[in-house]
């Protein structure tokens, strides 16, 4: 998930309400948005875009509501209007992540609204998720693509691979430290922000 937010930059988060008693059915969420992406889409021209969204329980009583990033500037009035079709969806909220340190790239801001959007995810979804639904969906077509970086030697691949991401990895370790590997010899890295 975080690495399909990072790789479509998507710094641009949204927040989806309900009017009223809000939404307690997960699968009426669901429907909802599965009507909402397309009609979004629509609006925009027809052409596809990447997105990614997640539901979370209110704090309250008043059930779910969605969260979703994507990459494009798009009005909030065309948001609402889309959403706000259908009778019960309620406010709109957007927010573009930006504010960062001078030099900062778009894969940074789009890293921030993976973390946003994961926290959201992971959740109190245990007790409340209806057994059987992803906890996340995404637009298809715009998965991360496979990068090889190769090196003469690890020191150099690691050095490479570094450059690309922009940075040094958050975690870094090799199936030497991994208990039980019997595969040939790994390296884990993750960049986080």
């Amino acid at each position: 998930m975080r690495r399909y937010c990072a790789s479509n930059r998507t710094n641009r988060f949204w927040t989806l309400t309900y009017d009223g008693q809000g939404c307690h059915d997960p699968l009426v969420l669901r429907s909802d948005l599965a009507g909402f992406f397309p009609s979004l889409r629509s609006s925009l021209g027809g052409k596809p875009f990447p997105y990614l969204w997640v539901p979370e329980w209110h704090k309250t009583d008043h059930g779910l509501h969605a969260h979703f990033v994507c990459a494009q500037y798009i009005r909030r009035s065309l948001i609402e209007s889309v959403w706000q079709q259908v009778p019960g969806h309620g406010y709109v909220y957007g927010k573009l992540i930006g504010d960062l340190p001078v030099g900062s790239a778009a894969v940074d801001e789009a890293r921030i609204a993976a973390r946003y959007i994961a926290k959201y995810m992971n959740k109190d979804f245990d007790e409340k998720r209806a057994m059987g639904l992803h906890r996340y969906d995404l637009a298809q077509g715009f998965q991360p693509r496979k990068v090889t970086v190769p090196g003469p030697t690890l020191e150099e691949a690691v050095m490479r691979a570094c450059e690309l991401m922009g940075g040094s990895p958050s975690r870094f370790s090799t199936s030497e430290q991994w208990r039980d590997w019997a595969g040939p010899s790994a390296v884990a890295m993750s960049w986080d922000s």
